[in-house]
Parts: structure tokens; C-alpha cells; sequence
């Protein structure tokens, strides 16, 4: 593991311990070693260097004398404070938006992910065109392979124009797979059914909550989410439906966590995974309320949901490893429940919850269905909760629980 030193400026905010710890857990995502952690307490940051001039000279030492093999910064700084910061420290100097971007870019599985990540990485270096310390820039690309360079053109700008071109690229790549994906949401809307998603600080059990739902809900077929005790151990949405006992269904989503200053760059090229919570038509904010600062938790996230447009959404409020404190679980009260995903009985009640938010319109309805009519029978066995069914000289009665769309559909059989 890399040897590091952690180092924060206190600009006498509240939550500055709680930001500290969260960058330390950072840290050790990215399976670096904190050795030591020194902070400042100021007014405001230096321009040249953010942290005061006697704090570098402390780091300094502190990295010579502990064998530190890197500074990380919890701020984004300037590149000419990452300039002037490593001249003196003489280690690579990480900021907390490059650590933030180093944690993605070892989770990133799938191809989006890859390129989203990778996307925002350029984006971030584009500025700084500096080598860091753990990821040299890609300059496989472009880079002096018969461009049409100027005699007096600099290897500053040869690299500049080389990551602009393969932006460029990547840009073009993920808008192919966006396209895609629209597609696939298309075809999701038409198939008439209401959406779910799951969204919330990382790592507060989001997908421990959606591997539960569809165990006991989904198809037999469909496969899990990775669950692991990191930060952003999941990056790509993964969408599945839900079939309830009484034939109610909906799609169940389980998108990328949150943090506190979620770098922009990284929201902007996010955008396509993030258009599943925004098609929603119903939020659930999975907290770990066992987390002694779940509040600033929640706050981070309602504040990347309002930097995304998806504030306005419905949402419940899912209150989750109530196992590891002494209280009384599962329990709802209005929009939220206090529960634990590792509990069935926990889960069906959430479930509850999502259905009676999710299915306000439905109505009990008598329908006569002439026998030679015989396949809408079927099709309401099939798509509804058909509570009772008898035969007439005329037709199959039945009385079910059907949706608004399905009364529309059905309304010539209704009975009145």
C-alpha cells in the first residue's frame, strides 16, 4: 500500500471532522496507507500554496521524517497550488477531486463506466497537465504521430491538444452508448410499468436493499449486484423488476452512490447513468442511519439530486442497518421506514411502502368477459390482482385491481 500523509484546512466549519474522517475512509478505498494526519485552522486559504506557508514546511518534514510517499489535499486545488505545493513537499500532492476520480477509475467494470470516469479524468488534468504521481497521463494518442504541429509549438501545447482530442473520442464513444441506452429507456416506458430508484450516500446499503428486493420479488434468473464494505463499490445502474404476489410490478434501479463535493466533471459525465434516477417516478434515499453523521449524509445527497434536476421526485426516506442500534425495526411512519436489508420481514415491508405510493390509482372493478373474448381473461390473470372469478351463461366474471391504464383498456367489459 502507498504510504501517504492526509492534510485539511479547518475554515472553522462544523462538519470539518466529519470531512477529514470521510477523506481518511477515501483514502483507504483507493488502498493507500494514512500514516498521519496534520491539519490548519484559518480564515482562508493561501492563494499560492492553500495551506499556510509554515503548515508546508511541517508537512515536509513530517513526509521525510514518516517516508511518505504522497500529500493528499481533502480540497480541489488550483493547479498552481498543486504546482507550488509539490515543489516543496517533493511527493506527488493529490487533491480530493483526483482521489475521488482514482477510486472510480479502479471500480469502473463496464465500458460506460470506463469512459465516463476516464472522461472526467482528462477534464481534470486538461488544466494541470501534470504527471501524478499514480497515473501518468495518456499520451498514446495522438501525440506526435504526423500532426500537423508549429515549429514553435511546446510540449505543453502538443499534450493539451492531445487530451482534447481524445475527449474528443471519448465523448463521441459514451453519446454512441447513451444512445443506446435511451433506446432501452424508451422501451421501458412503453412497457407501462412505474420505476424505482434507489439512490443515497455511498456504501449506506443500497445494493445490499436492491440484491434483497429482487431475491424475494424478481425473476429467478436475475442476477445480484456486487455488495461490498467500500466506498463506490458500484458505479453502473442495474435495473430489474419486481413482480409483487398480486401481479403489481415496477423496475427496481440501483445507481452510483454519493459524497460530500461529488466533483463536477464526474456529475457532468455521469449524466447518462444518472438519467435512470431521473425517469423515476419514485425515489428511495437509503440511509445507515447507524452512521453517527447520517444528517450530513442525507444533506450531501439531496444537494447532488438538486445539481441533477431530480429534486422534485417523490421520495421515500429508507432508514437502513437499524440491526446495529437498539431500536425497534422494521417500522414505517408516512413517507419513511426504519428497517435493515439483511431482514426479509424489513424488506416486504419497504415493499409495501413502495406499493402504496406507487399504485394510489388503482381500483377494485367488476368485469364480464364474453367467452369468445376469452384471451382479455388471460391477459388480467397475467398483468392484474384478480381477487374473484365465477362463470355465467355469458361470460367469466371477475373482479380485479387493475391500474388506470388497464381500467382504460378493459372499460368495455366493465360491469356496472
Amino acid at each position: 500500500m502507498t504510504k501517504i500523509i492526509i492534510t485539511g484546512l479547518n475554515l472553522k466549519t462544523a462538519d470539518f471532522d466529519y470531512s477529514m474522517q470521510e477523506f481518511a475512509n477515501l483514502a483507504q478505498a483507493a488502498e493507500m496507507d494514512v500514516c498521519l494526519q496534520l491539519t490548519q485552522t484559518t480564515d482562508h486559504p493561501n492563494a499560492g500554496t492553500y495551506l499556510g506557508s509554515g503548515k508546508v514546511a511541517e508537512l515536509a518534514a513530517a513526509i521525510q521524517a514518516n517516508q511518505a510517499e504522497a500529500l493528499l489535499v481533502n480540497a480541489q486545488l488550483s493547479p498552481t497550488q498543486l504546482r507550488n505545493i509539490e515543489s516543496l513537499v517533493k511527493v506527488p500532492v493529490i487533491d480530493r477531486t483526483e482521489l475521488i476520480l482514482e477510486i472510480f477509475s479502479r471500480r469502473a467494470q463496464t465500458k460506460r463506466a470506463q469512459l465516463q470516469v476516464e472522461i472526467a479524468r482528462l477534464k481534470y488534468q486538461l488544466p494541470r497537465l501534470r504527471v501524478s504521481g499514480f497515473n501518468k497521463l495518456d499520451q498514446q494518442n495522438g501525440g506526435g504521430q504526423g500532426a500537423n504541429r508549429g515549429a514553435g509549438e511546446t510540449q505543453h501545447e502538443l499534450t493539451k491538444r492531445t487530451l482534447q482530442k481524445r475527449i474528443t473520442q471519448l465523448t463521441h464513444q459514451l453519446q454512441e452508448l447513451a444512445t443506446e441506452q435511451t433506446t432501452q429507456s424508451r422501451a421501458r416506458k412503453r412497457s407501462g410499468l412505474p420505476s424505482v430508484a434507489l439512490v443515497g450516500y455511498t456504501n449506506a446499503g443500497k445494493s445490499t436493499t436492491f440484491n434483497g428486493l429482487v431475491k424475494l420479488f424478481g425473476e429467478k434468473t436475475a442476477h445480484q449486484v456486487l455488495v461490498k464494505d467500500q466506498l463506490f463499490a458500484t458505479l453502473d445502474t442495474s435495473i430489474r423488476r419486481l413482480t409483487f404476489p398480486d401481479q403489481k410490478a415496477l423496475l427496481l434501479s440501483d445507481t452510483v452512490g454519493f459524497i460530500s463535493q461529488l466533483p463536477a466533471d464526474l456529475l457532468e459525465a455521469f449524466k447518462t447513468t444518472l438519467e435512470t434516477v431521473l425517469d423515476a417516478d419514485l425515489l428511495v434515499q437509503v440511509v445507515d442511519c447507524s452512521h453517527p453523521e447520517h444528517q450530513k449524509m442525507i444533506a450531501a445527497t439531496n444537494q447532488t439530486l438538486q445539481e441533477i434536476g431530480a429534486d422534485a421526485i417523490p421520495m421515500i426516506y429508507a432508514y437502513n442497518q437499524a440491526d446495529k442500534l437498539e431500536i425497534a425495526y422494521p417500522v414505517t411512519e408516512g413517507q419513511q421506514i426504519t428497517y435493515s436489508a439483511m431482514d426479509s420481514r424489513s424488506l416486504k415491508m419497504l415493499a409495501e411502502l413502495l406499493k402504496q405510493q406507487l399504485f394510489k390509482g388503482y381500483q377494485k372493478l367488476d368485469y364480464l368477459i364474453p367467452y369468445t373474448a376469452g384471451k382479455y381473461v388471460e391477459e388480467l390473470n397475467q398483468q392484474a390482482h384478480v381477487l374473484k372469478t365465477s362463470y355465467t351463461e355469458t361470460g367469466t366474471l371477475l373482479q380485479a385491481e387493475v391500474s388506470p391504464v388497464q381500467a382504460q383498456k378493459y372499460v368495455r367489459f366493465q360491469k356496472h
